[in-house]
């Protein structure tokens, strides 16, 4: 058999091996089974909460305003009788998108500067790092408070805000990778091939450090949600009446002393609940990619 046919054969068995120990982890560990319902549940809302929701969830009705959770509105109704269960699955869209717009942009910037510094060094390694010193001398919410009050509190800021302060993060997790790496052997063996520089740091070095920023980007989206819900909450963030979590409890916060608490409650576990299942999400996947947890 030649060394062509021997790689053809042997990679659907290490897709198979892959696959069985991930399954392994997810079904072993009920709290990784959990973070992974709750994922796809969040998924879910934020592709179809839309469509699945029993009311619009900016549809006023004062007459109904501040109504209890019963079973025509389950999470009963805010002060402008809008339903609080229909705006909590429908802010599920907005919270995510703007969590995966943010971990997206901060992973191909980060990433992409870590690993070059790393694997180049010199000044490269020098310029990054001082951007990532800059940045992490500031209070990060603080910094992306700044940010969003400087551009306009949008959207598309709050994306930019949340990627700049999360920026250090995924550089020196890329640089550390990448240095460690950029000696390795199959680092020499394809330089030794005549491949340049840039082309063993995307196709060698870049592929390798990817599963350990997976990781990253599962925590780091927890992080993005609750600092877009927190800018919301302070009034950075996106503007009323657009369903949002942070919104919706800043809202309920000054009904709580009255004993309207439901307007706040469910909105804010709702956050917990992303935030707590991404968190979880990361130490699953961390499993999944570790090579010496596998059997």
């Amino acid at each position: 058999m030649s060394a062509a046919q021997t790689t053809t054969a042997t990679r659907p068995r290490e897709a198979g091996a892959a696959w069985r120990h991930a399954r392994h982890v997810v079904t072993g560990n009920p709290v990784t089974a959990l973070a992974f319902a709750l994922f796809f549940l969040l998924l879910l809302c934020a592709a179809l909460g839309p469509f699945l929701v029993p009311y619009d969830p900016l549809a006023s009705d004062t007459a109904n305003a501040l109504q209890a959770p019963s079973w025509a509105h389950p999470f009963g109704t805010d002060q402008l009788g809008r339903d609080i269960l229909s705006r909590v699955v429908v802010a599920t869209r907005l919270d995510m998108a703007v969590a995966i717009a943010s971990v997206v942009l901060v992973f191909a910037l980060g990433g992409l500067a870590g690993v070059a510094a790393g694997y180049f060094g010199g000044w490269t390694d020098r310029v990054v790092g001082r951007i990532a010193d800059t940045i992490m001398a500031f209070p990060l919410f603080v910094l992306a408070m700044g940010i969003v009050a400087a551009l306009g509190n949008t959207v598309t800021n709050i994306v930019i805000a949340t990627a700049i302060v999360n920026f250090p993060l995924y550089a020196r997790l890329a640089r550390a990778e990448a240095r460690v790496r950029r000696e390795a052997g199959f680092v020499q063996a394809a330089r030794l091939t005549g491949n340049g520089e840039w082309r063993i740091l995307l196709t060698q070095i870049l592929p390798n450090i990817l599963p350990i920023m997976a990781v990253q980007v599962s925590l780091t989206m927890g992080y993005a949600i609750l600092n877009a819900a927190g800018l919301s909450f302070i009034g950075l963030g996106v503007r009323p009446p657009m369903p949002e979590w942070g919104i919706m409890v800043a809202e309920g916060a000054s009904f709580i002393v009255s004993g309207e608490w439901w307007v706040a409650l469910f909105p804010g576990l709702a956050l917990m609940l992303a935030v707590f299942c991404f968190n979880l999400l990361g130490d699953g996947l961390r499993d999944i990619v570790d090579p010496q947890r596998r059997g």
